[in-house]
């Protein structure tokens, strides 16, 4: 078969799977059911330009959402320096079941661990106790939540009640059909295509250039506004960064590009009230995106004024798409993150230890694990993973 002839019925397949007629999708990608039936069946040979005319209508017609929405970052701080009331009353988590270190960031002297959760201490009162929950942490206190009964707008109301202070709050919309292109909106902003309050962009290949299969790529990432200031945007190409991280084919990864609001200290605690006001993510997200930035089409013999929206960004922000809610993605604690580093910094040199092993006929390694000596920390370690699985069946058993 060829590979026309298997993008086609890879097409086929997925619009069917989708419910959609060829008339529907025909009229979405902007031609006719009669040519789009002739692509189908053969009798037609699409061009590079209509194949991803006909994958980008395809997949803003996706039952299953091509955008989702989710809270990515969230700083708070606490006038107290009671910890214990923060993690159990707020958080309702168990101290005891939190590692403790005596140490932390951001000048704080010591910090309580759950997985990616932070929660960290100082005895001044100005700066409280901090809980930080980047990308997984989030993820994680999601299943916590769900655990809980709660909402993270019943969090977000029992935090206001106790004075919490927002110092950080990231939402992050996420383009599932690669509606937007993140080198070409980059090119939009170098060519004052990009109607913006803010002055400045910045632009930059991510990550580290990966050599696989002959294969080179690199992630692109665009910043629109000042990274010190109160508000600014980040849109990079998800799919390359799960390809450097975790080696997903980029093909393959589920989430293609992301669109970050990133918001500070006011920002965050007025956009925290927008939320809470009217329960409505997709409200929140895009009035702050509307306010400060749209994407045009240069036309010629016209004023800037008057370039018309670029009809992918009016799409993405709301013209003939579903309403977007704010997801969420519930995710246990786990020894992944160690796992992984034990995989790429580890597990090369144990390799070669136990070859040497083999060859002089001895057992360090055995010897080593054997007489290794456990910490508290460790234990805590293991207890936790124990908690989690135990958590995990209980909830399987009430489903």
């Amino acid at each position: 078969m060829s590979k026309i002839d298997l993008w086609v019925q890879r097409l086929k397949e997925k619009r069917l799977s989708y419910g959609l007629s060829q008339n529907r999708l025909a009229v979405a990608a902007g031609m006719t059911r009669q040519y789009l039936n002739d692509i189908e069946n053969g009798r037609a040979s699409p061009s590079e330009d209509i194949k991803i005319a006909l994958l980008k209508a395809l997949e803003r017609l996706n039952p299953d959402a091509p955008l989702e929405m989710l809270f990515d970052y969230v700083r708070i701080r606490f006038p107290t320096t009671d910890v214990k009331h923060v993690i159990e009353e707020i958080l309702l988590l168990k101290i005891n079941y939190m590692l403790h270190e005596d140490y932390g960031l951001y000048s704080y002297t010591e910090h309580y661990a759950l997985g990616d959760i932070f929660v960290m201490v100082s005895p001044d009162e100005q700066k409280g106790v901090l809980l930080e929950l980047k990308g997984r942490g989030c993820r994680q206190f999601e299943g916590f939540l769900l655990a809980q009964h709660r909402s993270w707008f019943d969090f977000f109301r029992v935090v206001i009640g106790e004075g919490g202070i927002f110092k950080r709050l990231d939402l992050a919309i996420n383009d599932k059909a690669g509606i937007l292109n993140i080198p070409q909106l980059t090119e939009k902003c170098r060519h004052e295509e990009c109607i913006s309050v803010f002055r400045s962009f910045k632009s930059y290949r991510s990550g580290e250039l990966i050599r696989r299969e002959e294969k080179e790529a690199m992630g692109h990432t665009l910043y629109i506004g000042s990274l010190k200031s109160e508000i600014y945007f980040c849109l990079y190409e998800k799919d390359y960064e799960q390809y450097v991280k975790n080696d997903i084919p980029i093909e393959e990864a589920e989430v293609k590009n992301r669109f970050e609001i990133r918001l500070k200290n006011e920002r965050a605690y007025h956009a925290i009230l927008d939320l809470m006001a009217y329960q409505d993510a997709e409200r929140t997200a895009f009035s702050i995106i509307n306010r400060y930035l749209r994407f045009v089409d240069q036309v010629k013999n016209k004023r800037r004024s008057a370039w018309p929206i670029n009809e992918s960004w009016a799409w993405f922000m709301g013209k003939k798409r579903e309403k977007l809610k704010l997801t969420t993605q519930p995710e246990p604690y786990s020894f992944d993150r160690t796992l992984s580093w034990l995989q790429r910094q580890v597990a090369p040199t144990l390799k070669i230890a136990l070859w040497l092993d083999q060859i002089h006929d001895t057992a360090v390694i055995d010897d080593m694990i054997r007489q290794a000596k456990l910490t508290k920390r460790h234990e805590k370690i293991f207890q936790q993973q124990v908690d989690t699985a135990k958590q995990m069946i209980r909830d399987q058993q009430q489903k």
